[in-house]
């Protein structure tokens, strides 16, 4: 684990020290768009934050390799060589779109490519466990399928949750966080071999999104753009890939001692795929509905327009850290949710904590005017706008009247500003502001 640690505080280290010179570059490299219809921000940001996350990919597994423990994924596997291969073929293509702006067709039929650098390299899903059955082979035809499938699906949900700042970062560190604990659990609770590799993807996704997201959180002072979106989703997809179709059910036989333990220990993967589809369930859920909507219109599924489900939460109210942190419950339940279940799938206590949650979910999704207000010793802890606001008093020496000679022409007698609410002219000018700075926000409602 203090390897595994250490990678990912490595990743983050690296990630987190090259943002700040890249977003410099981005702008003098022109890689900032002009504002569109569907974006919610209201000034030019740079993009091109996937360089930062890409080098801290190449640092983190670079470490790894020197690492004792974990020197030996890379003596037993070519996965982690398959992986940076996949990865810098789809980050130059993201790094191109994003200052040049590339077809949608061009950039699919690029993460295709990435898709079969990785299968050429061994990357690919070699058989798929199957309750009352046990491990089916797939040929390498259906395996090389379902493997650019995940990837260009995986790819895409990530790319198409990306519309708010720190939402794509965010949601795939919850994601890769959960997978972290599942394949660790098997890799070293019940001593599958085959899940190292995932193990190790997954640490470093995590310290990838971590080092960008505190320059990406609201107000965002960079963009991870293309190439840190579909970057990320082909590091989360070569975890699933790895320890889904590349796991021997039959050798845990060994090790659990039967059929029946093997599948508790593995029911989240006897379903094909099905911890990957929990883990990305809230950006494939915004995938689907995206491309029937668009389809539906007459449409190209690639068209952007602004009803992704972070722009529905912004509709009905709900401000933009407000709909990020939404997202991010719903993502957490979802993955830890089926994390949970997969350790004990018999505890009824499970089942009711994630339908307590949930019904704590609605209620914050149907109450978008709700503003949570912390005691007053906390208030120091947590951001302003969850502190209470109250009229600033006055100054001693603001409360003295002046006399009419020291004051402004303005000011004087038979021009003074009528008071507000027995403020004087200088502070009621302040509340008046204070006043208007909500109708100010709903000219702003679409970032």
């Amino acid at each position: 684990m203090r390897e595994y640690l250490l990678t990912l505080c490595i990743t983050a280290a690296v990630t987190y020290l090259l943002t700040g010179p890249v977003r410099k570059f981005a702008i003098v490299a022109g890689a900032m768009p002009e504002i569109r219809a569907r974006d919610v921000h209201r000034e030019p940001t740079p993009r091109l934050g996937g360089i930062a996350m890409f080098f801290g990919l190449c640092a983190g597994l670079l470490v790894a390799d020197h690492l004792t423990n974990l020197n030996q994924v890379f003596e037993t596997s070519n996965e982690p060589r398959a992986l940076l291969s996949g990865a810098a073929l789809i980050w130059l293509i993201g790094v191109l779109d994003d200052k040049f702006e590339l077809s949608a067709l061009i950039k699919l039929g690029g993460q295709m490519i990435a898709a079969g650098v990785m299968i050429l390299q061994g990357l690919t899903i070699l058989w798929l466990p199957i309750p009352g059955v046990g491990t089916v082979s797939v040929t390498p035809w259906q395996g090389n399928l379902l493997t650019v499938a995940l990837v260009v699906i995986t790819i895409n949900a990530v790319n198409f949750v990306d519309g708010l700042d720190g939402l794509a970062a965010g949601m795939v560190c919850i994601a890769a966080a959960a997978f972290f604990l599942y394949s660790y659990r098997i890799w070293y609770g019940y001593g599958a071999e085959a899940a190292a590799p995932a193990t190790l993807f997954s640490a470093v996704l995590m310290g990838m999104c971590l080092g960008f997201l505190p320059h990406n959180m609201h107000p965002a002072r960079i963009f991870m753009g293309d190439s840190g979106s579909m970057l990320i989703g082909l590091v989360l997809a070569a975890s699933a890939v790895s320890v889904t179709g590349q796991l021997d059910v039959e050798a845990l036989n060994v090790n659990l001692g039967g059929d029946r333990e093997t599948t508790h220990a593995m029911l989240p993967v006897f379903i094909p795929l099905l911890m990957p589809l929990t883990i990305i369930a809230i950006p494939a859920a915004d995938l689907i509905l995206a491309i029937v909507r668009r389809t539906w219109r007459g449409q190209s599924p690639f068209a952007a327009d602004r009803g992704h489900l972070h722009h529905r939460l912004l509709e009905i109210g709900h401000s933009h850290s407000r709909a990020v942190l939404i997202m991010y419950f719903w993502s957490a339940l979802i993955a830890f949710g089926a994390l949970a279940y997969s350790v004990n799938s018999a505890s009824m206590w499970i089942v009711l904590g994630i339908v307590f949650l949930s019904a704590i979910g609605l209620a914050l999704l149907l109450l978008p005017r709700f503003t949570p207000r912390t005691p007053r010793w906390m208030e120091r802890f947590v951001p302003p706008r969850y502190r209470r606001r109250g009229i600033p008093a006055l100054a001693p020496e603001a409360s003295t009247p002046a006399s009419a000679t020291d004051q402004p022409a303005s000011l004087a007698p038979g021009n003074r500003a009528p008071a507000v609410s027995g403020v004087s002219g200088v502070n009621g000018a302040t509340a008046i502001g204070a006043r208007s700075r909500p109708a100010d926000r709903s000219k702003a409602g679409t970032r």
